[in-house]
């Protein structure tokens, strides 16, 4: 039988509210995780999974209080015992945490060598050099390219996914006996999550690593676990094995878990264009040396052209890089560094971004916050302001109190739906949902999805909806436009895209997602990264169905046409392919490899 790595024993945890009562969100929990094991928590936002890994790693706030018979056994070791130099001897040495949201978890003043190499410096006594070199290792391993050049780049220099990366490596470095990993997929894209599981498997394999695994995606756990616990209000309703709980659940709280989704989506488009985009580029500046002279910027986004349309679901994605977010930035004016056509027939585009935490004011409530879009608009009466704000609260699956509430006393769930009914406040008819539900469990996001269908017929809403979750897309959307390294390689209707996809990189995507039907990932797979072809195709150096072309030109965007008649005038399927690869059989598969770095033995 395995070595019993870590046991918890009737942990209790509470919070006292305003009245002097205590709020349990922990409620008498038993768990324990062998040598070896992965084990998942599923649950909904609030149900106790996220402050049950706070415990164990021993970061709850000082308000927290444990009850005095919980116990949290580690190696044989009582942590709860333990002073806090006991306990910083086992937090990120023996035990590590892969926290939730990175943009807020890295410091912002440091640079990413530094903070991944941290660990090693309170933890070994290697020197800076072999610091450095096992920092680059696992920064490799976790699917980073060009590494030297990040490592010495800052947080918000990074995109989402890159950020998630990089608190994968700090968590891995040092080799733990016991990882916690808190949605630790949350803002990757398809073939990075991919990734990131098969490594994670990896290293519990050859090192015999223990996982705790907290997800709201239930074909992650499905995928990576052997044993899931199902927590509802700080309680476990249900545990087993993971494909047994989560094909076959007994519990009425996990079989609504399981059949949550909503319902595709089949709004009528009208020919109105809410948007026209022609060689669109979207440029950021380029640090420049002490002695160059002139501005210097480069295009993230090159010369991308399309059409958006009044009471359209149109859906963007790619991996992460791609210029998914950098694009959307520049339609709602954030970034106006740009050259081509962008016209927007309505009123400024409202948009939910993907880091809530960032993007809300800490230092308010969330009353004030939702009511600022009101007073922008002129609604002078506080009264009315209030209730509209209440209405909102209640129609994003939130109670009036939270509008007391501040920014860190919610959970990432509940703070991206603060964002997402924020967006809605002023009533604009144009809304750009850049991952609006990555950090949400499976059950308050389909909730929040029916709610943004519901809201879009009932107001005749158009949405760009970005995300990098592609069963949720071709449920959401109507187009779909796939980007890769800022350029638009294919765009066509969603059932067209989804039957007849023609690009190699787009069916790399569909192969890349984890679920029922899935297929497995391929294997060696390497991230997104700007290789010299001459001015050819940039997805050159990892296609399967490249030739000598493909190196020296890039392909145009053309018309192939749709095979799916439903499809409506005006809306055809756009390529940038030389080769029709439905008729093509590659002869070498020519993925280049991921380095996996070595692992203890």
């Amino acid at each position: 039988m395995s070595v019993e790595l870590l046991k918890i024993t009737d942990l209790t945890v509470s919070f006292p509210n305003k009245d002097g009562s205590l709020h349990t969100v922990v409620d008498h929990l038993n768990l324990e995780v062998r040598k070896g094991q992965i084990v998942g928590i599923v649950g909904e936002s609030g149900s106790g999974k996220s402050m049950t890994s706070l415990a164990v790693m021993g970061l709850l706030s000082e308000d927290a209080i444990v009850d005095p018979c919980s116990s949290i056994r580690f190696n044989g070791m009582e942590l709860l015992s333990m002073s806090g130099d006991e306990r910083r001897k086992v937090q990120g040495n023996t035990m590590s945490m892969i926290f939730q949201e990175p943009m807020t978890s890295l410091n912002p003043v440091i640079r990413i060598k530094d903070q991944v190499g941290e660990v090693l410096k309170l933890h070994t006594d290697l020197s800076d050099e072999e610091i450095y070199k096992k920092v680059e290792e696992a920064l490799n391993n976790v699917g980073i390219h060009d590494v030297p050049e990040l490592m010495d780049k800052y947080p918000h220099q990074l995109s989402g996914g890159q950020r998630q990366r990089v608190m994968i490596a700090m968590a891995i470095i040092n080799d733990p006996d016991v990882l916690i990993a808190d949605e630790p997929t949350t803002a990757l894209d398809v073939t990075v999550q991919a990734q990131i599981l098969k490594l994670l498997k990896k290293i519990n394999e050859v090192t015999g690593c223990a996982i705790l695994f907290i997800s709201h995606d239930l074909n992650v756990i499905k995928e990576v676990c052997q044993r899931v616990i199902v927590m509802y209000k700080g309680v476990i309703v249900e545990q087993g094995r993971a494909l047994t709980v989560l094909k076959s659940p007994q519990h009425e709280y996990t079989k609504r878990l399981v059949a949550s989704m909503p319902d595709k989506a089949e709004p009528q488009i009208s020919q109105e264009k809410i948007l026209h985009a022609e060689n669109l580029s979207v440029y950021y500046p380029v640090k420049k040396g002490l002695f160059s002279s002139g501005a210097k910027h480069s295009a993230y986004v090159h010369e991308v052209s399309f059409d958006i349309y009044n009471n359209e679901i149109f859906g963007i994605v790619g991996e992460s890089g791609c210029g998914k977010s950098t694009l959307v930035k520049a339609i709602v004016g954030i970034n106006k560094d740009i050259t081509g056509t962008l016209e927007i027939n309505d009123e400024r585009p409202q948009m939910v971004f993907q880091d809530p935490y960032s993007s809300l004011n800490p230092a308010k409530k969330i009353g004030w916050i939702m009511e600022e879009p009101l007073k922008l608009k002129g609604v002078r009466d506080r009264a009315e302001r209030k209730k509209l704000v209440n209405e909102m609260l209640n129609e994003i699956g939130l109670d009036e109190s939270y509008a007391d509430r501040g920014i860190s006393e919610l959970s990432g769930g509940q703070r991206q739906r603060i964002s997402i009914g924020l967006s809605l406040m002023r009533g604009d008819k144009f809304i750009i949902a850049d991952e609006p539900v990555s950090a949400l469990d499976v059950t308050v996001q389909s909730q929040i999805l029916k709610l943004l269908l519901k809201l879009h017929d009932e107001r005749d809403l158009t949405y760009i909806f970005i995300s990098h979750d592609l069963n949720v897309v071709r449920h959401m959307c109507n187009r779909i436009m796939v980007m890769y390294l800022g350029r638009v390689v294919e765009l066509a209707d969603v059932n067209e895209l989804y039957t007849n996809a023609r690009h190699p990189y787009t069916r790399f995507l569909f192969d890349s997602v984890i679920g029922e039907d899935a297929k497995k990932i391929p294997e060696g797979v390497k991230p997104a990264e700007v290789v010299e072809t001459k001015g050819g195709c940039s997805f050159y150096p990892r296609c399967r169905y490249r030739c000598d072309k493909c190196r020296e030109q890039m392909p145009d965007l053309i018309d192939i046409g749709s095979e799916d008649t439903s499809a409506g005038p005006g809306r055809p399927h756009m390529l940038r392919c030389f080769k029709d690869i439905t008729k093509e059989t590659p002869e070498v598969n020519r993925i280049s490899e991921l380095p996996e770095g070595k692992l203890r033995q």
